[in-house]
């Protein structure tokens, strides 16, 4: 097992890069010892940069990073206690998995170096959790894109690192592959209980590997909280659009006298935001959206068919609005409805 994990502490941390450019500002983020946090974003939204900054690869402009209480800012990468994982494998090529696996141990300085005997129990231990044992003299040319991942997971975990970073190490990998990852990622996380952080810009890995979830966008932190949390209580529209596929729709308008008005769009206001008044964004998500008797025209005009699951793009009153469409009862006649059909969407407080 690893030694104790350890919590890291991002204080007012900013990177300013000199040609005036603020990759990441004033970030504070406490991710606790033992925590598997998914740093989550668009591409140029910070990031990567504050992955880098934890690993030492980037200076920190301003602000503190610790470990485990302690202040890192000015140690060496190799001096932080951290295991990386990246998109790229970073395998060598002409070492077998047994010699990947095992190299940064044995090139440990002198004073530093484990004996034969550790090393080959750590390299067993990542071996058998990783389902290896029949890759061992191969080499990575041999391997799967899978197997090539959980090599470079495993090599990783061999340091037994205070806190293991991931920089989207599953995006080389098909859908398949991706989904099996996870699975992997999310069981080897459970078992060993090393404090993690994951950049990627994929919330579906987010959703399912998460304990907790930051989102980022623009360099600065937009909310920090368990996946279901930020899905069912969105801290502003962005995060609200972010998570979930197909996105939140989105509508902007004008509430009033518990009713929301978006030019010919007009419908009550829940009862939780009867009191809403003056200029806002009403938001309903995807899966919400029913087909119904009484309320507003709409167009089908477009359709995804997914199998289980259909979405639908309709055009309501000049406002575009994807609708989620389950079969949850395989008794109830299937809906297919074509492009250019005529719909009625939801104008009513239970919307």
């Amino acid at each position: 097992m690893v030694e104790a994990s350890r919590d890291v502490v991002f204080d007012g941390v900013t990177k300013r890069y000199d040609d005036g450019t603020v990759a990441v500002h004033t970030l504070d983020l406490t991710v606790d010892a033992g925590e598997f946090l998914v740093l989550l974003g668009p591409s140029g939204c910070g990031k990567s940069t504050t992955l880098r900054m934890l690993a030492g690869l980037e200076e920190v402009t301003a602000g503190e990073i610790r470990i485990g209480g302690a202040r890192v800012n000015d140690l060496p990468p190799g001096a932080r206690g951290l295991g990386m994982v990246f998109q790229s494998y970073a395998l060598y090529p002409h070492m077998t998995v047994a010699d990947n696996l095992s190299f940064g141990l044995r090139m440990a300085r002198r004073g530093e170096r484990l004996a034969a005997a550790e090393i080959n129990e750590r390299v067993d231990e990542a071996v058998d959790m990783l389902g290896l044992a029949t890759e061992l003299v191969k080499k990575p040319r041999d391997l799967s894109g899978g197997q090539r991942q959980r090599v470079a997971i495993g090599r990783a975990l061999v340091r037994r690192p205070k806190v293991l970073l991931m920089d989207e190490p599953l995006s080389n990998l098909d859908a398949k592959l991706r989904g099996q990852m996870r699975i992997e990622l999310r069981r080897l996380h459970e078992r060993h209980g090393t404090t993690t952080i994951y950049v990627t810009h994929d919330q579906v890995e987010a959703m399912t590997l998460a304990d907790r979830i930051a989102v980022l966008d623009g360099g600065r932190l937009q909310q920090h909280a368990s996946p279901l949390t930020a899905y069912h209580e969105p801290a502003n529209a962005f995060v609200a659009s972010f998570l979930g596929t197909p996105p939140m729709n989105l509508i902007d308008g004008v509430a009033g006298n518990g009713r929301f008005v978006a030019g010919e769009l007009e419908f009550p206001l829940p009862v939780h935001l009867a009191h809403a008044n003056g200029p806002c964004t009403y938001g309903i998500r995807p899966e919400e959206v029913a087909v119904v008797q009484d309320g507003a025209s709409a167009e089908v005009v477009g359709v995804e068919r997914l199998g289980g699951e259909s979405v639908y793009h309709l055009q309501v009153a000049g406002h575009s609005i994807k609708a989620l469409w389950r079969r949850q009862d395989l008794a109830a006649p299937n809906i297919d409805l074509a492009v250019d059909s005529a719909v009625i969407f939801p104008a009513s407080s239970e919307s």
